[in-house]
Protein backbone atom coordinates (compact mmCIF):
# COMPACT_ATOMS: atom_id res chain seq x y z
CA UNK A 1 0.00 0.00 0.00
CA UNK A 2 1.32 3.46 -0.92
CA UNK A 3 2.47 5.46 2.08
CA UNK A 4 0.75 8.65 3.23
CA UNK A 5 2.25 11.51 5.20
CA UNK A 6 0.88 14.81 6.50
CA UNK A 7 3.15 17.84 6.86
CA UNK A 8 2.79 21.49 7.67
CA UNK A 9 4.55 22.52 4.43
CA UNK A 10 5.34 20.64 1.22
CA UNK A 11 8.06 22.20 -0.94
CA UNK A 12 8.13 21.11 -4.59
CA UNK A 13 11.58 21.03 -6.18
CA UNK A 14 15.14 21.09 -4.82
CA UNK A 15 16.92 23.72 -6.85
CA UNK A 16 17.90 27.11 -5.44
CA UNK A 17 14.25 27.98 -4.71
CA UNK A 18 13.36 24.70 -3.00
CA UNK A 19 16.51 24.41 -0.91
CA UNK A 20 16.29 28.09 0.00
CA UNK A 21 12.70 27.55 1.17
CA UNK A 22 13.76 24.55 3.23
CA UNK A 23 16.54 26.49 4.95
CA UNK A 24 14.18 29.36 5.70
CA UNK A 25 11.57 27.01 7.16
CA UNK A 26 14.11 25.56 9.57
CA UNK A 27 15.23 29.07 10.52
CA UNK A 28 11.59 29.91 11.27
CA UNK A 29 11.44 26.91 13.60
CA UNK A 30 9.34 24.83 11.20
CA UNK A 31 10.64 21.29 10.89
CA UNK A 32 7.41 19.59 9.83
CA UNK A 33 8.02 19.80 6.09
CA UNK A 34 9.18 17.77 3.11
CA UNK A 35 10.93 18.66 -0.14
CA UNK A 36 9.46 16.62 -2.99
CA UNK A 37 11.95 16.11 -5.81
CA UNK A 38 11.27 14.16 -9.00
CA UNK A 39 14.94 13.33 -9.63
CA UNK A 40 17.36 11.27 -7.56
CA UNK A 41 19.43 14.25 -6.34
CA UNK A 42 19.13 17.94 -5.59
CA UNK A 43 20.23 20.73 -7.89
CA UNK A 44 17.32 21.70 -10.12
CA UNK A 45 18.41 23.28 -13.39
CA UNK A 46 22.05 22.95 -12.33
CA UNK A 47 21.59 19.20 -12.09
CA UNK A 48 19.67 18.88 -15.36
CA UNK A 49 21.90 21.13 -17.48
CA UNK A 50 25.22 19.35 -17.76
CA UNK A 51 26.06 20.11 -21.37
CA UNK A 52 29.66 20.90 -22.39
CA UNK A 53 30.64 24.40 -21.36
CA UNK A 54 27.68 24.89 -19.01
CA UNK A 55 28.31 27.82 -16.67
CA UNK A 56 26.56 30.76 -15.03
CA UNK A 57 26.51 34.26 -16.54
CA UNK A 58 26.15 35.91 -13.10
CA UNK A 59 29.25 36.37 -10.90
CA UNK A 60 29.73 33.54 -8.41
CA UNK A 61 29.64 35.67 -5.26
CA UNK A 62 26.29 37.12 -6.30
CA UNK A 63 24.88 33.82 -7.54
CA UNK A 64 24.81 32.24 -4.09
CA UNK A 65 22.73 32.61 -0.96
CA UNK A 66 23.54 35.53 1.32
CA UNK A 67 23.14 33.15 4.28
CA UNK A 68 25.49 30.57 2.76
CA UNK A 69 28.51 32.42 1.33
CA UNK A 70 31.13 30.34 -0.42
CA UNK A 71 34.65 31.77 -0.03
CA UNK A 72 36.10 29.07 -2.27
CA UNK A 73 34.48 29.77 -5.64
CA UNK A 74 37.23 28.83 -8.12
CA UNK A 75 36.25 31.35 -10.81
CA UNK A 76 34.48 34.70 -11.02
CA UNK A 77 31.83 32.97 -13.17
CA UNK A 78 31.33 29.41 -11.94
CA UNK A 79 30.68 26.32 -14.01
CA UNK A 80 27.78 23.90 -13.60
CA UNK A 81 29.82 21.37 -11.65
CA UNK A 82 30.76 23.84 -8.92
CA UNK A 83 27.27 25.32 -8.63
CA UNK A 84 25.74 21.88 -8.29
CA UNK A 85 28.34 20.98 -5.63
CA UNK A 86 27.42 24.20 -3.80
CA UNK A 87 23.75 23.17 -3.68
CA UNK A 88 24.69 19.73 -2.33
CA UNK A 89 26.78 21.52 0.29
CA UNK A 90 23.79 23.68 1.28
CA UNK A 91 21.65 20.56 1.69
CA UNK A 92 24.26 19.03 4.01
CA UNK A 93 25.22 22.14 5.97
CA UNK A 94 21.65 23.08 6.88
CA UNK A 95 20.49 19.56 7.71
CA UNK A 96 18.03 19.24 4.83
CA UNK A 97 18.63 15.58 3.96
CA UNK A 98 15.98 14.17 6.35
CA UNK A 99 13.37 16.38 4.69
CA UNK A 100 14.19 15.35 1.11
CA UNK A 101 11.91 12.92 -0.69
CA UNK A 102 13.85 12.06 -3.84
CA UNK A 103 12.24 10.24 -6.76
CA UNK A 104 8.88 11.73 -5.74
CA UNK A 105 7.54 13.26 -8.93
CA UNK A 106 4.35 15.18 -8.23
CA UNK A 107 1.42 13.92 -10.31
CA UNK A 108 -1.41 15.99 -8.82
CA UNK A 109 -2.02 18.68 -6.18
CA UNK A 110 -5.64 19.24 -5.18
CA UNK A 111 -7.12 21.66 -2.64
CA UNK A 112 -9.50 20.07 -0.13
CA UNK A 113 -11.89 22.81 1.05
CA UNK A 114 -13.31 20.66 3.85
CA UNK A 115 -9.98 20.09 5.59
CA UNK A 116 -8.13 23.16 4.27
CA UNK A 117 -5.32 20.94 3.11
CA UNK A 118 -3.59 20.16 -0.13
CA UNK A 119 -3.78 16.53 -1.26
CA UNK A 120 -0.60 15.67 -3.13
CA UNK A 121 -0.09 12.56 -5.21
CA UNK A 122 3.41 11.53 -6.23
CA UNK A 123 4.82 8.52 -8.00
CA UNK A 124 6.14 7.24 -4.66
CA UNK A 125 3.35 7.99 -2.20
CA UNK A 126 0.74 10.53 -1.18
CA UNK A 127 0.90 13.53 1.13
CA UNK A 128 -1.34 16.16 2.63
CA UNK A 129 -0.01 19.59 3.49
CA UNK A 130 -1.37 22.76 5.07
CA UNK A 131 0.75 24.86 2.71
CA UNK A 132 2.43 24.11 -0.62
CA UNK A 133 5.49 26.04 -1.79
CA UNK A 134 6.07 25.31 -5.47
CA UNK A 135 9.71 25.86 -6.42
CA UNK A 136 9.81 23.94 -9.69
CA UNK A 137 11.28 26.95 -11.49
CA UNK A 138 10.65 28.19 -15.03
CA UNK A 139 13.75 26.49 -16.49
CA UNK A 140 12.83 22.93 -15.60
CA UNK A 141 10.87 21.53 -18.55
CA UNK A 142 12.66 21.65 -21.93
CA UNK A 143 10.79 22.83 -25.01
CA UNK A 144 11.36 21.21 -28.38
CA UNK A 145 9.50 22.83 -31.27
CA UNK A 146 7.18 20.80 -33.48
CA UNK A 147 9.38 20.27 -36.54
CA UNK A 148 7.85 18.45 -39.54
CA UNK A 149 9.73 15.22 -40.26
CA UNK A 150 11.65 15.12 -36.98
CA UNK A 151 10.12 11.75 -36.07
CA UNK A 152 11.65 10.26 -39.20
CA UNK A 153 15.20 11.36 -38.39
CA UNK A 154 17.40 8.31 -37.86
CA UNK A 155 20.25 10.10 -36.09
CA UNK A 156 20.56 11.32 -32.50
CA UNK A 157 18.20 13.98 -31.12
CA UNK A 158 18.34 15.58 -27.67
CA UNK A 159 17.77 18.88 -25.84
CA UNK A 160 20.61 20.78 -24.22
CA UNK A 161 18.99 20.25 -20.80
CA UNK A 162 18.91 16.48 -21.35
CA UNK A 163 22.41 16.03 -22.73
CA UNK A 164 23.26 12.51 -23.85
CA UNK A 165 26.77 11.98 -22.47
CA UNK A 166 26.91 8.48 -23.95
CA UNK A 167 26.76 9.85 -27.48
CA UNK A 168 30.19 10.71 -28.88
CA UNK A 169 30.07 13.86 -31.02
CA UNK A 170 33.63 13.52 -32.28
CA UNK A 171 33.72 13.43 -36.06
CA UNK A 172 29.95 13.87 -36.36
CA UNK A 173 27.92 16.29 -38.45
CA UNK A 174 25.84 18.25 -35.94
CA UNK A 175 22.93 20.66 -36.22
CA UNK A 176 22.60 23.09 -33.30
CA UNK A 177 19.13 24.63 -33.11
CA UNK A 178 18.90 27.96 -31.30
CA UNK A 179 21.25 30.74 -30.23
CA UNK A 180 20.31 31.34 -26.60
CA UNK A 181 22.38 31.20 -23.42
CA UNK A 182 22.95 27.44 -23.67
CA UNK A 183 23.87 27.43 -27.37
CA UNK A 184 26.57 30.06 -27.07
CA UNK A 185 28.30 27.86 -24.49
CA UNK A 186 27.77 24.58 -26.36
CA UNK A 187 28.98 25.79 -29.77
CA UNK A 188 32.58 26.67 -28.76
CA UNK A 189 32.75 23.58 -26.52
CA UNK A 190 31.94 21.08 -29.29
CA UNK A 191 33.21 22.92 -32.38
CA UNK A 192 36.81 21.60 -32.20
CA UNK A 193 35.60 17.98 -32.04
CA UNK A 194 32.82 17.76 -34.61
CA UNK A 195 33.34 17.29 -38.34
CA UNK A 196 30.72 19.86 -39.25
CA UNK A 197 28.54 22.17 -37.14
CA UNK A 198 25.49 23.87 -38.63
CA UNK A 199 23.97 26.53 -36.38
CA UNK A 200 20.35 27.46 -37.00
CA UNK A 201 19.95 31.04 -35.81
CA UNK A 202 16.39 32.32 -35.86
CA UNK A 203 17.43 35.57 -34.17
CA UNK A 204 20.99 36.76 -33.57
CA UNK A 205 21.79 37.42 -29.89
CA UNK A 206 23.82 40.31 -28.54
CA UNK A 207 27.02 38.88 -27.07
CA UNK A 208 29.43 40.77 -24.84
CA UNK A 209 32.86 39.66 -23.58
CA UNK A 210 32.84 37.48 -20.50
CA UNK A 211 35.10 38.94 -17.82
CA UNK A 212 35.92 35.56 -16.32
CA UNK A 213 39.09 34.59 -14.52
CA UNK A 214 40.34 32.23 -11.86
CA UNK A 215 39.94 33.50 -8.30
CA UNK A 216 43.39 33.46 -6.74
CA UNK A 217 44.40 31.55 -3.65
CA UNK A 218 45.08 34.75 -1.68
CA UNK A 219 41.61 36.06 -2.55
CA UNK A 220 39.96 32.88 -1.32
CA UNK A 221 42.10 32.91 1.82
CA UNK A 222 41.04 36.49 2.49
CA UNK A 223 37.34 35.62 2.08
CA UNK A 224 37.69 32.64 4.44
CA UNK A 225 39.64 34.61 7.04
CA UNK A 226 37.65 37.84 6.83
CA UNK A 227 34.11 36.95 5.70
CA UNK A 228 33.24 40.65 5.59
CA UNK A 229 35.41 40.95 2.46
CA UNK A 230 33.20 38.44 0.63
CA UNK A 231 30.12 40.34 1.81
CA UNK A 232 31.65 43.56 0.48
CA UNK A 233 32.45 41.91 -2.84
CA UNK A 234 28.87 40.69 -3.14
CA UNK A 235 27.56 44.13 -2.25
CA UNK A 236 29.62 45.83 -4.95
CA UNK A 237 28.47 43.33 -7.59
CA UNK A 238 24.86 43.91 -6.49
CA UNK A 239 25.18 47.69 -6.50
CA UNK A 240 26.62 47.84 -10.01
CA UNK A 241 23.68 45.86 -11.36
CA UNK A 242 21.14 47.93 -9.47
CA UNK A 243 22.53 51.05 -11.15
CA UNK A 244 22.05 49.45 -14.56
CA UNK A 245 18.35 48.71 -14.08
CA UNK A 246 17.10 52.15 -15.14
CA UNK A 247 18.49 51.73 -18.66
CA UNK A 248 16.51 48.50 -19.07
CA UNK A 249 13.28 49.61 -17.43
CA UNK A 250 12.95 53.36 -18.05
CA UNK A 251 15.49 54.68 -20.56
CA UNK A 252 16.33 52.06 -23.22
CA UNK A 253 18.01 54.75 -25.30
CA UNK A 254 20.84 54.77 -22.76
CA UNK A 255 21.82 51.30 -23.97
CA UNK A 256 23.19 52.74 -27.22
CA UNK A 257 26.77 52.83 -25.93
CA UNK A 258 26.55 49.20 -24.83
CA UNK A 259 25.24 48.33 -28.28
CA UNK A 260 28.22 49.98 -29.95
CA UNK A 261 30.57 48.01 -27.69
CA UNK A 262 28.78 44.80 -28.65
CA UNK A 263 29.15 45.59 -32.36
CA UNK A 264 32.85 46.20 -31.80
CA UNK A 265 33.03 42.79 -30.15
CA UNK A 266 31.56 41.19 -33.29
CA UNK A 267 33.94 43.08 -35.59
CA UNK A 268 36.94 42.04 -33.51
CA UNK A 269 36.20 38.31 -33.81
CA UNK A 270 34.45 37.98 -37.17
CA UNK A 271 36.30 39.31 -40.22
CA UNK A 272 33.97 37.89 -42.88
CA UNK A 273 31.49 40.72 -43.66
CA UNK A 274 28.74 38.31 -44.73
CA UNK A 275 28.97 36.32 -41.49
CA UNK A 276 29.27 39.53 -39.48
CA UNK A 277 26.02 40.77 -41.02
CA UNK A 278 24.28 37.52 -40.07
CA UNK A 279 25.46 37.83 -36.47
CA UNK A 280 24.48 41.48 -35.97
CA UNK A 281 21.04 41.80 -34.31
CA UNK A 282 18.46 44.25 -35.62
CA UNK A 283 16.84 45.00 -32.25
CA UNK A 284 17.89 47.12 -29.27
CA UNK A 285 20.43 45.43 -27.02
CA UNK A 286 18.81 44.19 -23.82
CA UNK A 287 15.49 43.32 -25.44
CA UNK A 288 16.68 39.73 -25.15
CA UNK A 289 19.09 38.69 -22.43
CA UNK A 290 22.60 39.96 -23.15
CA UNK A 291 24.84 36.91 -23.43
CA UNK A 292 28.45 36.64 -22.30
CA UNK A 293 31.18 34.73 -24.15
CA UNK A 294 34.75 35.17 -25.34
CA UNK A 295 34.70 32.06 -27.51
CA UNK A 296 31.32 32.07 -29.32
CA UNK A 297 32.20 34.38 -32.22
CA UNK A 298 35.67 32.88 -32.80
CA UNK A 299 34.07 29.41 -32.98
CA UNK A 300 31.53 30.56 -35.58
CA UNK A 301 34.37 31.88 -37.73
CA UNK A 302 35.99 28.43 -38.02
CA UNK A 303 35.85 26.61 -41.38
CA UNK A 304 33.82 23.66 -40.03
CA UNK A 305 30.93 25.92 -38.92
CA UNK A 306 28.00 27.20 -40.99
CA UNK A 307 25.42 29.70 -39.70
CA UNK A 308 21.93 29.46 -41.17
CA UNK A 309 20.20 32.81 -40.67
CA UNK A 310 16.80 31.35 -39.96
CA UNK A 311 15.09 28.62 -38.03
CA UNK A 312 14.85 24.90 -38.76
CA UNK A 313 11.95 24.45 -41.18
CA UNK A 314 11.76 20.67 -41.53
CA UNK A 315 13.68 17.39 -41.49
CA UNK A 316 13.75 15.11 -44.54
CA UNK A 317 15.28 11.81 -43.59
CA UNK A 318 18.75 12.75 -42.35
CA UNK A 319 18.67 16.17 -43.99
CA UNK A 320 17.81 19.32 -42.03
CA UNK A 321 16.18 22.08 -44.04
CA UNK A 322 16.45 25.70 -42.98
CA UNK A 323 13.84 28.39 -43.48
CA UNK A 324 16.16 29.83 -46.15
CA UNK A 325 15.87 26.58 -48.15
CA UNK A 326 19.37 25.33 -47.30
CA UNK A 327 19.80 21.57 -46.90
CA UNK A 328 22.42 19.84 -44.75
CA UNK A 329 22.87 16.15 -43.95
CA UNK A 330 23.60 15.61 -40.26
CA UNK A 331 24.18 12.81 -37.76
CA UNK A 332 22.79 14.60 -34.70
CA UNK A 333 20.36 17.39 -33.85
CA UNK A 334 20.79 19.31 -30.60
CA UNK A 335 17.98 21.60 -29.50
CA UNK A 336 18.92 24.65 -27.47
CA UNK A 337 15.38 25.95 -27.70
CA UNK A 338 14.66 26.89 -24.12
CA UNK A 339 11.94 25.88 -21.71
CA UNK A 340 8.23 26.06 -21.00
CA UNK A 341 8.35 29.37 -19.15
CA UNK A 342 4.97 31.06 -19.73
CA UNK A 343 3.20 27.69 -20.00
CA UNK A 344 4.80 25.72 -17.16
CA UNK A 345 3.62 22.07 -17.15
CA UNK A 346 3.28 22.10 -13.35
CA UNK A 347 0.19 24.29 -13.83
CA UNK A 348 -1.63 21.28 -15.29
CA UNK A 349 -1.14 19.39 -12.02
CA UNK A 350 -2.54 21.96 -9.56
CA UNK A 351 -6.30 22.10 -8.89
CA UNK A 352 -7.69 24.92 -6.80
CA UNK A 353 -10.79 25.76 -4.77
CA UNK A 354 -13.15 25.70 -7.74
CA UNK A 355 -11.76 22.43 -9.09
CA UNK A 356 -10.08 24.08 -12.06
CA UNK A 357 -6.44 23.53 -12.86
CA UNK A 358 -3.96 26.36 -12.56
CA UNK A 359 -3.36 26.04 -16.30
CA UNK A 360 -7.07 26.67 -16.94
CA UNK A 361 -7.03 29.57 -14.48
CA UNK A 362 -4.07 31.04 -16.36
CA UNK A 363 -5.41 30.38 -19.87
CA UNK A 364 -5.45 34.12 -20.65
CA UNK A 365 -2.00 34.69 -19.16
CA UNK A 366 -0.10 33.87 -15.99
CA UNK A 367 -0.41 36.33 -13.11
CA UNK A 368 -0.04 36.29 -9.37
CA UNK A 369 0.09 38.53 -6.33
CA UNK A 370 3.65 39.76 -5.72
CA UNK A 371 4.96 36.83 -7.73
CA UNK A 372 3.90 34.44 -4.98
CA UNK A 373 0.19 33.63 -4.60
CA UNK A 374 -2.76 33.07 -6.96
CA UNK A 375 -6.44 33.81 -6.40
CA UNK A 376 -8.48 30.59 -6.13
CA UNK A 377 -5.49 28.62 -4.80
CA UNK A 378 -5.39 29.09 -1.00
CA UNK A 379 -2.17 28.34 0.88
CA UNK A 380 -0.33 27.71 -2.40
CA UNK A 381 2.78 29.76 -3.09
CA UNK A 382 5.33 29.80 -5.85
CA UNK A 383 9.00 30.73 -5.81
CA UNK A 384 10.13 32.45 -9.04
CA UNK A 385 6.54 33.06 -10.00
CA UNK A 386 5.18 35.41 -12.69
CA UNK A 387 7.13 38.64 -13.20
CA UNK A 388 9.95 37.78 -10.83
CA UNK A 389 12.65 37.10 -13.43
CA UNK A 390 15.61 39.40 -14.05
CA UNK A 391 17.34 40.60 -17.19
CA UNK A 392 20.65 41.69 -15.70
CA UNK A 393 21.21 40.40 -12.16
CA UNK A 394 21.07 37.36 -9.89
CA UNK A 395 17.85 35.44 -9.40
CA UNK A 396 19.06 34.45 -5.94
CA UNK A 397 18.26 38.00 -4.82
CA UNK A 398 14.66 37.58 -5.96
CA UNK A 399 14.40 34.12 -4.40
CA UNK A 400 15.53 35.43 -1.01
CA UNK A 401 12.92 38.20 -1.19
CA UNK A 402 10.23 35.63 -1.89
CA UNK A 403 11.46 33.57 1.05
CA UNK A 404 10.86 36.62 3.26
CA UNK A 405 7.30 36.76 1.97
CA UNK A 406 6.82 33.02 2.52
CA UNK A 407 8.08 33.28 6.10
CA UNK A 408 5.68 36.12 6.93
CA UNK A 409 2.82 34.26 5.23
CA UNK A 410 3.36 31.33 7.58
CA UNK A 411 3.62 33.66 10.58
CA UNK A 412 0.27 35.19 9.66
CA UNK A 413 -1.30 31.74 9.53
CA UNK A 414 0.06 31.01 12.99
CA UNK A 415 -1.39 34.25 14.34
CA UNK A 416 -4.79 33.40 12.86
CA UNK A 417 -4.70 30.07 14.67
CA UNK A 418 -6.90 27.04 14.19
CA UNK A 419 -7.71 25.63 10.78
CA UNK A 420 -7.21 28.65 8.52
CA UNK A 421 -6.00 29.48 5.04
CA UNK A 422 -5.17 32.68 3.18
CA UNK A 423 -6.70 33.18 -0.26
CA UNK A 424 -5.43 36.00 -2.45
CA UNK A 425 -8.23 38.39 -3.40
CA UNK A 426 -8.79 38.58 -7.19
CA UNK A 427 -8.90 42.37 -6.93
CA UNK A 428 -5.45 42.40 -5.30
CA UNK A 429 -3.99 40.09 -7.95
CA UNK A 430 -5.40 42.23 -10.77
CA UNK A 431 -4.23 45.48 -9.16
CA UNK A 432 -0.70 44.16 -8.71
CA UNK A 433 -0.50 42.93 -12.30
CA UNK A 434 -1.93 46.15 -13.74
CA UNK A 435 0.84 48.02 -11.97
CA UNK A 436 3.51 45.62 -13.23
CA UNK A 437 2.26 45.63 -16.82
CA UNK A 438 1.93 49.43 -16.89
CA UNK A 439 5.56 49.71 -15.84
CA UNK A 440 6.53 47.10 -18.41
CA UNK A 441 5.43 49.24 -21.38
CA UNK A 442 8.47 51.48 -21.36
CA UNK A 443 11.05 48.76 -20.75
CA UNK A 444 13.49 47.59 -23.38
CA UNK A 445 11.85 44.15 -23.22
CA UNK A 446 8.63 45.58 -24.64
CA UNK A 447 9.95 48.52 -26.67
CA UNK A 448 13.19 47.01 -27.93
CA UNK A 449 11.82 45.50 -31.13
CA UNK A 450 12.33 41.80 -30.45
CA UNK A 451 10.23 38.71 -29.83
CA UNK A 452 11.67 36.90 -26.82
CA UNK A 453 10.83 34.03 -24.50
CA UNK A 454 9.97 36.67 -21.92
CA UNK A 455 6.67 37.24 -23.76
CA UNK A 456 3.61 35.00 -23.66
CA UNK A 457 1.33 34.13 -26.59
CA UNK A 458 -0.49 37.46 -26.12
CA UNK A 459 2.69 39.51 -26.24
CA UNK A 460 2.67 40.27 -22.49
CA UNK A 461 5.88 40.09 -20.55
CA UNK A 462 4.84 37.84 -17.67
CA UNK A 463 8.40 36.77 -16.92
CA UNK A 464 10.50 39.74 -15.79
CA UNK A 465 10.36 42.22 -12.93
CA UNK A 466 10.37 45.83 -14.23
CA UNK A 467 12.37 47.30 -11.37
CA UNK A 468 15.33 46.86 -9.06
CA UNK A 469 15.83 43.92 -6.74
CA UNK A 470 15.73 46.39 -3.85
CA UNK A 471 12.24 47.50 -4.89
CA UNK A 472 11.06 43.91 -5.06
CA UNK A 473 12.45 43.18 -1.61
CA UNK A 474 10.50 46.11 -0.18
CA UNK A 475 7.31 44.93 -1.94
CA UNK A 476 7.64 41.44 -0.48
CA UNK A 477 8.94 42.24 2.99
CA UNK A 478 5.68 41.22 4.61
CA UNK A 479 2.16 40.04 3.81
CA UNK A 480 -0.58 42.66 3.58
CA UNK A 481 -3.63 40.88 5.00
CA UNK A 482 -5.95 43.32 3.21
CA UNK A 483 -4.94 41.56 -0.01
CA UNK A 484 -6.22 38.21 1.32
CA UNK A 485 -9.40 36.56 2.49
CA UNK A 486 -9.19 34.39 5.58
CA UNK A 487 -10.73 30.98 4.93
CA UNK A 488 -11.87 28.83 7.84
CA UNK A 489 -12.68 25.15 7.81
CA UNK A 490 -16.43 24.50 7.74
CA UNK A 491 -18.01 23.53 11.05
CA UNK A 492 -18.89 19.83 11.24
CA UNK A 493 -22.60 19.12 11.00
CA UNK A 494 -23.94 18.06 14.41
CA UNK A 495 -26.48 15.21 14.49
CA UNK A 496 -29.71 16.31 16.24
CA UNK A 497 -32.01 14.06 18.29
CA UNK A 498 -35.47 13.43 16.82
CA UNK A 499 -38.41 14.72 18.89
CA UNK A 500 -40.03 12.06 21.07
CA UNK A 501 -43.41 12.44 19.34
CA UNK A 502 -41.77 11.90 15.99
CA UNK A 503 -40.14 8.73 17.34
CA UNK A 504 -43.51 7.41 18.55
CA UNK A 505 -45.17 8.20 15.25
CA UNK A 506 -42.47 6.32 13.47
CA UNK A 507 -43.03 3.20 15.61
Amino acid sequence: MAKHEHVRVAVIGSGFGGLGAAVRLRREGITDFVVLERADSVGGTWRDNSYPGCACDVPSHLYSFSFAPNPDWPRTFSGQRHIRAYLEHVADTFGLRPHLRLNHEVERMEWDADTLRWRITTGSGSFTADVVVSATGPLSDPKIPDIPGLDGFTGKVFHSARWDHDYDLRGKRVAMIGTGASAIQIVPAIQPDVAKLTLFQRTAPWVMPRMDRAISGPERWLHRTLPLTATLRRGILWGIRELQVGAFTKHPGELGLVERLAKANIAKSVKDPELRAKLTPSYRIGCKRILLSNTYYPALAQPNVDVVAGGLKEVRGDVVVGSDGSETEVDAIIFGTGFHVTDMPVADLVFGADGRSLAEHWKDGVQSLRGATVDGFPNWMTIIGPNTGLGNSSMILMIESQLNYMADYLRQLNVLGGRAALAARPSAVHAWNRKVQNRMERTVWKAGGCDSWYLDANGRNTTLWPGTTGEFRRETRQVDLSEYEVVRAPEPVQATARPARAKEAAQ
